[in-house]
């Protein structure tokens, strides 16, 4: 048996976790440079004056009239938060698959003794208890019900109090019909739509397609979503994340830049962030791609884009190499007179550490930077993201940064920002 655990209106619900004054009034996230809604609470969502993904600006009277709280997006904060979240499951099993920020399937399947739904309450409970998020819990034999068994626990809170377990034939069945086939884990609105065309409008009419049909409209993965939905497990469970292929950054400026050094203190700053999630994965990139754009919707701006991929003589996670190499780059697509919206960078061609070889024709530096990095990563671990930083990042970034005027405090992770509470 597999749980889903999945945090409810994560984002809206981090900030409330810290202002239990907003507990039942309405609270949207903003995107970055506050752009427009990218999470609510089920208050938020209950008005329909407030569609999701609406720009600020076109909404904002209806905000202002329906007293909701705004936030600028605070991932510190959310990620910080989503560790705790998955933390706590390894208590409950030491197989976890973490799925997204704010949702993991957890391996129940050793609890025969133990009532699987008293299980997921007490999963719930504790979760709440620990970090004050909610979440909902759906128990099932495979993934793809686990994912459905969640959406009911959501769906019928007041009568399962966010908790639902298939452990019955006869709850899989139930559960098959009352979901619409675009609702099931892995069916696209592509896929749903062909289905809805031949009369397959439930989770049940799908279970009842011959397996030939769906291995030759919906491939191998049809497949086994199709087995998945008969109670049959055959999507892996992943406990190990993979490595990642590609890392990059990119993120518009808080206003426009035609500074080439300002716009180079960014692409730094980008840098700086991407080669330590490089380092945390214990690997090196080969290549290094660099962009820059205007803003594409200005129309009273002169407009500009154009971006760079480099080799690197060896590959490397050394941050001030990549710097120096970013730096390059920027300099070659770079041109003046225009006023830039966003410059972005990306590490590709991304190996393990130990399978980096030599380069006859490039002479690295003789100083070996491998100490200085562990410790830089140590100390930002500890005192917080940047507390020591590459000259080369500058010291302008308030001036470049996203604008984030209602971001609320890192509560968890900068000792300034600590929540202070009086007495």
């Amino acid at each position: 048996m597999i749980a889903l655990v999945d945090c409810n209106s994560f984002y809206a619900s981090c900030e409330q976790v810290f202002r239990p004054d907003l507990w039942g009034r309405p609270v949207v996230v903003l995107s970055n440079n506050d752009g427009c809604v990218i999470a609510a609470n089920k208050e938020a969502k209950a008005l329909s004056e407030i569609p999701m993904f609406e720009p600020v600006f076109k909404i904002r009277k209806q905000l202002n009239d329906h007293k909701v709280t705004l936030f600028s997006s605070n991932y510190t904060l959310y990620g910080e938060m989503s560790q705790r979240v998955m933390n706590i499951l390894k208590f409950f099993s030491p197989q976890v698959e973490i799925y997204s920020i704010d949702e993991a399937f957890v391996d129940v399947s050793g609890m025969k003794y133990v009532s699987l739904n008293a299980y997921g309450h007490r999963i719930k409970e504790t979760i709440y208890q620990y970090t004050g998020l909610p979440v909902g819990v759906g128990i099932a034999p495979t993934k793809v019900l686990a994912k459905l068994a969640n959406k009911i626990s959501k769906k019928y809170a007041d009568v399962n109090r966010n908790v639902f377990c298939i452990d019955t034939e006869e709850k899989r069945i139930k559960a098959l019909k009352w979901a619409k086939v675009k609702m099931v884990w892995g069916i696209g609105s592509k896929h749903a739509k062909r289905l809805q065309n031949i009369g397959v409008y439930t989770a049940y009419d799908f279970t009842q397609l011959p397996e030939e049909w769906v291995r030759k409209n919906m491939t191998v993965v049809g497949v086994r979503i199709w087995n998945e939905l008969q109670g049959r497990s055959c999507i892996e469970f992943k406990t190990m994340p993979k490595p990642k292929k590609g890392i990059g950054t990119a993120k518009s400026f808080g206003k426009k830049l035609e500074d080439f050094g300002m716009i180079s203190e960014a692409c730094s700053y980008y840098i700086s962030e991407v080669s330590e999630v490089l380092r945390n994965q214990k690997s090196c990139a080969t290549y290094l791609q660099v962009f820059l754009h205007t803003n594409y919707f200005s129309a009273g701006d002169k407009q500009y884009s154009n971006s760079i991929t480099v080799t690197l003589g060896v590959p490397t996670c050394d941050t001030f190499t990549l710097i120096s190499e970013a730096k390059r780059a920027l300099k070659a697509i770079y041109k003046p007179g225009y006023r830039y919206k966003k410059v972005g960078v990306c590490l590709s061609g991304i190996i393990p550490r130990e399978y980096v070889q030599g380069n006859l024709f490039y002479h690295p530096s003789r100083f070996d930077k491998s100490q200085l990095l562990k410790t830089f990563d140590a100390l930002n671990r500890k005192y917080g993201k940047a507390t020591l930083f590459s000259g080369l990042v500058g010291t302008r970034v308030k001036e470049w940064e996203l604008i984030k005027e209602d971001r609320s405090p890192r509560y968890t992770t900068q000792w300034e920002e600590l929540l202070k509470v009086s007495c």
